[in-house]
C-alpha cells in the first residue's frame, strides 16, 4: 500500500511538470502556424490564460484592421485552462469608438424627389388604359343609343359645313389640276405645230405665206396658253394651301375638340352613376375623386370649344379673302385667253404679281445670282 501511495504521489507531483511541457509545446506550434499578423497573435501564459498586458494592444490592432464606422462590437476573448472542460468564451460589448464615424442601423427612407422611372411609366400606362376604357365605353354607348352626349348645335353645324366645303374644294382642286395638265399638253402640241409650219414655210416657196400665217398663229396661241397656264397653276397653289393646310389645321383642332368632348361625357357619366349610388365611407372618396376628374375634363372641353370657335371665325374670313382674289384671277384669265386679248391676259397676271417662267430657260445658278 505504501508503494502505491508513493507512486500516486510521484504521478501527482510530475503532472504539473508534464502539463507545463505540453503547454509550452502547444504554444510553439501555435506560434509557427499563426499568420504574421499582429492582430492574430494572442499571447498565452504557461497555464493557458490570456496575457492581460497584451489585451489592449490586440484590441487596438483589431480596430485598426477593420473598416471604421461599421458599428462592430468590441470583442474580448477569455481563455481558460486546458484542464478545464469549459470552452473559450467570446464576450461582446458595445463599441465605444468615435461617434462621428458610427452609423446607426435602421430603415432607409427615400426622399420624395427620388422616384422610380419604371413606376412612373407604369402609372402613366394605367391612367391611359383607364381613360381609353372610359372613352371606348362612352363611344359604344352613344352608337347603341344608350348614352347621352353633349351637343353644341351652333358649333356642330359650322363644323359640318366646313367638312362639306372641304370636299367641294377638293373636287375643284382636282378638276383644276386636270385642266392644267390638259392645257399643258395642248400648249406643247401647239408649239410643236408652230415649229412644223415654220419649217415648211421655208421649204415650200409656193406656200410660204400660208405656212407662215399658221406658224405665227400657233406660236401666239402657245404663248397665250403658257400665260393662262401660269394663272391656273397660281390658282391651284392658292386653293391647295387653303384646303390642305388652313382648313386641315382647323379640322385637327376639331378632332381634339371631339376627343375632349368624349372624355368629358365619359367622366360626367361616371360621376352621375356614383351620385346615384349609396354614400358611405367607401364611396365618398371615389365621388370626390370623380368630381375632380370631371371638373378637369370640363375645363379642357370648354377650352377646346373656345379654340374651335375662334379658328372657325378666322378661317371663314381668310377663306373669303383668298377665294375672292383667286376666282377673279381665274375668270379674267380664262375670258382674256378665249377672247384672244393678249394684253388683257398679261395685265391680269401683272395685277396678281404672277411671274411666268420662260420655256426652255433654266433657273440661274447661284453664281449668276450673286
Amino acid at each position: 500500500m505504501s508503494d502505491c501511495s508513493n507512486d500516486t504521489t510521484t504521478l501527482d507531483a510530475s503532472k504539473p511538470a508534464t502539463e507545463e511541457v505540453k503547454s509550452n509545446s502547444e504554444e510553439s506550434v501555435m506560434a509557427q502556424e499563426s499568420p504574421k499578423n499582429s492582430a492574430a497573435e494572442i499571447p498565452v501564459t504557461s497555464n493557458g490564460e490570456l496575457d492581460e498586458s497584451h489585451e489592449h494592444g490586440f484590441n487596438r490592432d483589431l480596430k485598426r484592421s477593420l473598416p471604421a464606422g461599421l458599428g462592430l462590437s468590441e470583442t474580448q476573448i477569455t481563455s481558460h485552462g486546458f484542464d478545464s472542460t469549459k470552452e473559450g468564451v467570446i464576450e461582446a460589448g458595445a463599441f465605444q469608438g468615435d461617434q462621428r464615424t458610427q452609423t446607426k442601423s435602421g430603415p432607409v427612407i427615400l426622399a420624395d424627389e427620388i422616384k422610380n422611372p419604371a413606376m412612373e411609366k407604369l402609372e402613366l400606362v394605367r391612367k391611359w388604359s383607364l381613360n381609353t376604357y372610359k372613352c371606348t365605353r362612352q363611344i359604344i354607348s352613344e352608337k347603341l343609343g344608350r348614352g347621352s352626349r353633349t351637343v353644341d348645335l351652333e358649333l356642330e353645324a359650322q363644323i359640318d359645313i366646313l367638312r362639306d366645303n372641304k370636299k367641294k374644294y377638293e373636287n375643284i382642286l382636282r378638276l383644276a389640276q386636270t385642266l392644267s395638265t390638259q392645257l399643258f399638253q395642248m400648249v406643247h402640241t401647239q408649239r410643236q405645230l408652230g415649229d412644223a409650219f415654220a419649217d415648211l414655210s421655208l421649204k415650200s416657196l409656193e406656200l410660204h405665206e400660208e405656212f407662215g400665217y399658221n406658224a405665227d398663229t400657233q406660236k401666239l396661241l402657245a404663248k397665250n396658253g403658257e400665260t393662262l397656264l401660269g394663272a391656273i397653276n397660281f390658282f391651284i397653289a392658292s386653293v391647295n394651301t387653303l384646303v390642305n393646310k388652313t382648313i386641315e389645321d382647323t379640322l385637327m383642332t376639331v378632332k381634339q375638340y371631339e376627343s375632349a368632348r368624349i372624355e368629358y361625357d365619359a367622366y360626367r357619366t361616371d360621376l352621375e352613376e356614383l351620385n346615384l349610388g349609396p354614400r358611405d365611407a367607401n364611396t365618398l372618396p371615389k365621388i370626390e375623386q370623380s368630381q375632380q376628374l370631371f371638373q378637369a375634363h370640363k375645363e379642357k372641353y370648354d377650352k377646346m370649344r373656345s379654340d374651335v370657335s375662334i379658328k372657325l371665325k378666322f378661317l371663314e374670313e381668310n377663306k373669303v379673302k383668298v377665294l375672292h382674289n383667286q376666282l377673279v384671277l381665274f375668270h379674267n384669265a380664262i375670258a382674256a385667253y378665249f377672247a384672244g386679248n393678249q394684253k388683257q391676259l398679261e395685265q391680269t397676271l401683272k395685277q396678281f404679281h404672277i411671274k411666268l417662267k420662260t420655256p426652255g430657260v433654266d433657273a440661274p445658278s447661284w453664281l449668276e445670282e450673286q
